[in-house]
């Protein structure tokens, strides 16, 4: 199995090495800006998630609020590990193309 870290690490070796036409850098935001902003709010709404569902056992919140609290956490959940399976596919077909 890829591990993520070793991707990260080989991507990041492999962008400060290239140079020439073509590879400067551009304006605006980038694709691990992009994808920084992405874990941040998965991460703030699985966090909602878990305070809601504490609050839900003191008897605190209500009902409907948990249950949209929790199938917002579930949905994340789904589309980051759809991301990251994507992620990884394109790694590997990267490292299957000949050189």
């Amino acid at each position: 199995m890829i591990n993520p870290l070793n991707a990260a690490a080989a991507y990041a070796t492999t962008a400060s090495k290239t140079t020439g036409p073509g590879m400067a850098a551009r304006d605006g935001v980038s694709f691990g800006d992009v994808l920084e902003q992405a874990a941040k709010e998965s991460i703030g709404t699985l966090k909602k998630s878990e305070d809601m569902s504490a609050l839900a056992s003191v008897g605190k919140a209500d009902l409907n609020d948990v249950v949209q609290a929790v199938t917002n956490a579930e949905v994340t959940l789904q589309t980051v590990t759809a991301v990251r399976d994507k992620v990884l596919n394109a790694y590997q077909e990267i490292l299957r193309m000949p050189m």
